[in-house]
């Protein structure tokens, strides 16, 4: 035990004080007292990680957009079990130059949907030149023809099967006779597409974001060897989210996007918490402490404010589990490891190394100002004036927030498609060709299995009559016929494939997008026609396919929602009154979050769904919509960060309080010591995550410019106006809390001892 002597900043008499060493301060003694020893475990275990931990890459996965429970999924099983119908891998247009049905030119359209059924992986072929020649697979122009292609390696372990099939189909499709042009898309290719252009974009936003990261870190730190510590952290969260996300693989489905997050988050959090630690340390050395006291105090101090800003973190964030579709739950996978694993870093391998440092922590300065934070500077000023006027100061910001968020009001929700590639990448283009000629969406039907209707065909006609005459639906194919407005147009030229057993199939061919809100309703309309089983009208039917999956998913993702909100709310209650033992200031935190969350997503909506600002963005194709899982993704990250800052702010105003200050004293203090480290970490953290707005997905430009808006946007105007003039109003308010929680906050609350 030791002694120190406490002079509050109110003025009173000094107060000596007896502290206990926390676990925290024996664990940064440890790591100060033996830095080598924990520096070279580190090493090692790193390693390891790293060799492990590259399984990772050839196991992730792209889409996991849909809800695997959903009716629609049923649905898709009972096509591959009982019909041996799979999903097309490919839909190739096929322009014959001289008219489809000409002799010679259809004979070269053969001879390439021959060469098509040989690609390995490949199941099955259906094109208009094999098929009985079907006027829904020929085009408007009368020059162009459809080739659907299916293949039954679809499970997480024929995944690099289906992307092989691809690259060959694409590359035989490529290299077709002259006088035919062609044009390849379909889900699998923009599925293999996005995975190639993610990965190409990702190293470029590296590229661009480390080096760039670097000189502000230089700026930031002030020196050459306190600049290169985040990227200790970095290093210990990237590669051991890359070994914990493995692990995960090896049992469920990991989304190719969760690699964005676990970069940026690792390397964000790296600086956050190393900026955090090492403004500490510094402040320690400042007041007379020698290095290892420092570090010892340091982690006792900074390293409690990361753990338990990590732990929040990690709860927000573990709500992105609570979502069925594996692309959501992956954000979830990630982000709890790369926080897990920064903290770890930065209450370990950070603390070694500034014990092995000690006051060469400086060394190299480009910056010849005092590093340790000063008591008078431009936050303490802004806090200063903020608090004099705090009615106005929140009139006036608040009014402005709501601005940015008004455009919620009039959003539009819809799953990625091929749009969100380039507009002239291939598949791109192949969509466009596919959807100006041909009237109908033959490569995402909706198809719908009637269980035991075999035996009424009667009935099985009279429902098909009926789904021909819903709005936007160009045809639908029972086992015997083709049915367009209410009437037979064509004979099936292809009937096995329609019954199996007492079962049937029914193809319905629309001509809207399936994973908008057209395709949803399309849906609805669909389900909500009786369905005959044994020539009982009874709500039977399984309905599945494209736009089924999309009406599926986004009814999991309001349903799941819900709870996915409530445990963000009661988690974030509960870790804020611990950490402060008020329940005034979580209640705060969480208002502002969400009304900085609800400004982000407004602003998401006026670039993203209504196509402003492209000369900033850079160029993306405007679809009118947002996409659902990356507004969800954005909405807990943001809101997590968030929380980070939040914990960053409130430990410092809440050490100055128990110090003896007031909370204006305190306000101005806590801001001050900690206002330049939540900026400069928003700062360096959005250049991260901005860098992702350079790539050629939007999805992933919704993401880099998503999050780098949010925290800037927190780390600025709601931790420097809102927080001060809100705490204003409240005053000693601010750390109330009834009497029985103050006594439970006495048991169990997080506090110096």
């Amino acid at each position: 035990m030791n002694s120190v002597q406490i002079t509050p900043r109110s003025g009173a008499d000094p107060v000596q004080v007896t502290l206990r060493p926390t676990s925290l301060h024996r664990l940064g003694a440890v790591m100060a007292r033996h830095p080598k020893r924990v520096l070279a475990l580190f090493a090692v275990t790193v390693a390891v990680m790293a060799m492990l931990g590259a399984g990772l890459f050839p196991r992730l996965q792209t889409g996991g957009y849909d809800d695997p429970g959903s009716q629609s999924a049923r649905a898709r099983t009972a096509l591959a079990d009982r019909f041996g119908v799979h999903d097309p891998v490919a839909v190739v247009a096929v322009a014959v130059a001289a008219g489809v049905d000409d002799a010679a030119g259809a004979a070269r359209a053969g001879d390439l949907v021959a060469q098509i059924g040989r690609v390995p992986g490949v199941e099955g072929v259906e094109s208009y030149w094999t098929s009985g020649r079907p006027a829904v697979l020929r085009g408007a122009d009368g020059r162009t023809g459809q080739v659907l292609v299916q293949t039954t390696a679809t499970s997480v372990s024929g995944r690099a099967d289906v992307a092989t099939a691809v690259r060959q189909l694409t590359e035989r499709v490529d290299a077709a006779e002259p006088g035919l042009t062609t044009y390849v898309g379909g889900a699998e290719t923009v599925n293999e597409a996005l995975n190639t252009q993610i990965t190409a974009d990702l190293a470029r936003a590296e590229a661009v974001a480390v080096p760039v990261t670097f000189v502000l870190l230089l700026l930031v730190f002030g020196g050459v060897v306190a600049a290169g510590l985040p990227f200790l952290v970095a290093l210990g969260s990237v590669v051991g989210s890359f070994f914990l996300v493995w692990l995960v693989s090896l049992t469920t489905d990991v989304s190719v996007f969760a690699l964005n997050l676990i970069t940026g988050l690792g390397l964000g959090l790296g600086i956050d918490y190393a900026l955090l630690v090492v403004t500490r340390y510094r402040e320690e050395l400042r007041d007379g402490h020698e290095p290892a006291p420092a570090v010892a105090r340091t982690v006792a101090t900074a390293g409690r404010t990361v753990l338990f800003s990590g732990a929040t973190v990690m709860v927000v964030l573990a709500a992105m589990t609570f979502f069925p579709q594996y692309f959501l739950r992956s954000f979830g996978y990630a982000g709890i490891a790369a926080t897990g694993m920064a903290v770890l870093a930065a209450l370990t391998a950070l603390p070694a190394v500034l014990g092995l440092l000690g006051r060469r922590v400086d060394r190299w300065r480009v910056v010849r100002r005092d590093l340790a934070p000063r008591d008078v500077g431009a936050w303490s000023r802004i806090a200063t004036a903020v608090m004099r006027r705090p009615v106005p100061v929140l009139t006036v910001v608040v009014a402005g927030l709501l601005v940015l968020a008004a455009p919620v009001l009039s959003v539009s929700f819809a799953q990625p498609d091929q749009r969100i590639l380039p507009a002239d990448h291939p598949v791109a283009v192949a969509a466009q060709v596919l959807s100006q000629r041909f009237t109908g969406q033959e490569g995402n039907p909706v198809d719908v299995v009637l269980p035991g209707a075999a035996a009424d065909r009667g009935a099985v006609t009279a429902y098909a009559t009926a789904l021909s005459r819903l709005p936007h639906v160009t045809s639908v194919t029972t086992p015997t016929q083709v049915l367009a407005g209410g009437a037979a147009v064509a004979p099936n030229g292809q009937p096995t494939s329609y019954t199996a057993g007492a079962d049937v199939r029914l193809r319905v061919v629309a001509d809207v997008a399936p994973r908008a809100g057209a395709g949803r309703d399309l849906v609805r309309g669909v389900r909500a026609v009786p369905a005959p089983v044994s020539g009982a009208l009874v709500s039977g039917a399984l309905v599945g396919g494209d736009a089924a999956q999309f009406a599926d998913s986004q009814a999991a993702i309001g349903r799941q929602g819900r709870w996915a909100l409530l445990w963000v709310a009661v988690a974030t209650l509960v870790l804020l009154f611990a950490f402060t033992g008020s329940v005034v200031i979580p209640i705060k935190a969480l208002l502002l979050n969400v009304l900085s969350l609800m400004a982000t997503l407004g602003t998401l909506v006026w670039i993203f769904q209504d196509g402003h600002l492209q000369w900033l963005v850079g160029d993306f194709t405007v679809t009118g919509a947002v996409d659902t899982s990356m507004a969800v993704l954005i909405a807990v990250v943001a809101f997590a960060l968030s929380m980070d800052y939040e914990v960053f702010l409130i430990s410092r105003i809440a050490e100055e309080h128990r110090r003896g200050s007031d909370t204006r004293t305190a306000v101005v203090l806590g801001l001050q010591r900690s206002g330049r480290i939540i900026t400069a970490a928003a700062v360096l953290l959005a250049v991260v995550f901005a860098s992702f707005v350079s790539s050629g997905v939007t999805s992933i430009k919704q993401l880099g410019f998503g999050v780098a808006f949010a925290i800037l946007l927190d780390a600025t105007v709601v931790r420097g106006l809102l927080v001060p003039a809100l705490m204003r109003l409240a005053g000693r308010a601010n750390w109330w809390a009834p009497a029985p929680l103050v006594a439970l906050h006495r048991r169990i609350g997080v506090r110096e001892e």
